[in-house]
């Protein structure tokens, strides 16, 4: 199906799970399509002096579980078809987390890397602005996502408060001196590395002596990378927009970090040998983390990986092709919705933090996302195992289950 759409692709995906749990037909169209969707108009005097009019979006797919939960992202994919897709795996991720929260997703179709600061901050408050209205800390709760940051939060917040008064809870991701938690940062990478840590010891995988590859090397990967290298994993790829850079013998992380953190590309670097991003998911390693963009391990290229694991950092990395060939090869792949759902989670604590005005030490805050990335893990193998089906099915599954029975406890239906 090589003409799927993200959000097709993600509803074959549903569509496999909801059988799985016996979903009644007239459920289908609630879950499978989205509550509101809003498309605005951004337009950004640039510094040149050229006014230039981006597209905005923002889908809020489910609310059963709670307020709409879910990133912003500024790349120039992100249109309302991949937005809407993003929207539908939120509202199962925040369920199979266990989180009081349903799912959305946002974006505007830009290309942030030929833009200022200035730039920036007015495209982020313009578009705030426009969607205000259906926002709010108990309504829709945006949050980082691909090329967006603290920074960005920290205006949305602003502008926000700037109509509707201080709400500090009305975004989370956000700087720490504007009530971010500490540990929110690191929440993503962190939580999969507590996933494949929890997935080694139910699979007897020696993870001290496994290679890993990680494909995208910004806030997930990055934050992946040091976790692993602090307990002795052997990092052996990673990768950026520029390409990637491969050492069979174990990357220097922390030479790595502190190289990009100065905003120098992985290409430019010494040592090890530059290949490509799609010559990284191609590797002999015994762990894959896609953490880049979505539909990277595709039916062109799923015979080709060699990883025996394969950990979803990034929103829909696999396509339904992919995940088939890879699943009768036999290689565990841990959905997205799983493997990913220490950033949301994060977000549901600072979120906490923010309606209470109450800090947590980073130490609680690291315990409580363990407990919830291990106690997700756990449900999907073992529904997994019962059934005979695969992690993804299990995931969407068990999110669908508790989605359904909320809206149907609420009178949705």
């Amino acid at each position: 199906m090589a003409d799927q759409s993200p959000f097709e692709a993600v509803n074959q995906f549903f569509d496999e799970a909801a059988d799985l749990v016996h979903l009644k037909d007239d459920f289908y169209d609630v879950l499978k399509t989205s509550y509101r969707e809003i498309a605005v108009q951004v337009p950004v005097r640039m510094t040149d002096g050229a006014l230039k009019v981006f597209r905005g979006y923002r889908v809020q797919h489910n609310g059963a579980r709670g307020p709409y939960k879910g990133g912003i992202r500024y790349h120039p994919s992100a249109d309302l078809d991949e937005v809407r897709a993003l929207a539908s795996l939120m509202t199962w991720k925040t369920a199979l987390m266990d989180l009081p929260f349903g799912g959305a997703k946002g974006g505007i179709e830009c290309d942030p890397s030929g833009m200022n600061a200035h730039e920036l901050e007015a495209m982020t408050r313009r578009f705030t602005l426009s969607i205000s209205h259906v926002l709010g800390e108990r309504r829709d709760i945006p949050a980082p996502d691909v090329n967006t940051n603290a920074q960005v939060m920290a205006w949305m917040m602003d502008a926000y408060s700037s109509r509707y008064g201080y709400t500090p809870a009305i975004v989370t991701g956000k700087p720490l001196d504007l009530g971010g938690a500490p540990g929110r940062e690191a929440a993503t990478g962190r939580g999969c590395v507590y996933v494949l840590e929890a997935a080694a010891k139910r699979w007897d995988v020696d993870l001290g002596s496994a290679t890993v590859a990680i494909q995208g090397f910004g806030n997930v990967g990055s934050w992946a990378a040091r976790e692993l290298h602090e307990r002795g994993v052997k990092v052996v790829a990673v990768s950026d927009v520029s390409g990637a850079i491969y050492d069979p013998a174990g990357l220097d992380c922390e030479h790595l970090l502190s190289w990009t953190t100065a905003r120098r590309h992985l290409a430019d670097i010494e040592g090890g040998d530059k290949i490509t991003n799609e010559e990284l998911l191609e590797l002999d390693v015994d762990v894959l983390i896609p953490a880049a963009l979505g539909e990277v391990i595709n039916a062109g290229n799923a015979d080709k990986i060699r990883a025996g694991i394969i950990v979803e950092a990034a929103n829909h990395p696999t396509t339904p092709d992919a995940d088939k060939i890879l699943t009768d090869k036999g290689v565990k792949i841990i959905a997205d919705i799983l493997a990913n759902g220490g950033g949301v989670t994060g977000s549901y604590f600072e979120w906490a933090m923010n309606i209470q005005q109450f800090r947590w030490k980073e130490t609680q805050f690291n315990s409580e996302l363990r407990d919830v990335m291990v106690r997700a893990f756990d449900a999907c193998a073992a529904f997994a195992e019962r059934r005979n089906v695969s992690l993804r099915q299990a995931a969407f599954a068990i999110g669908i289950e508790r989605v359904a029975r909320a809206a149907r406890l609420r009178g949705y239906v």
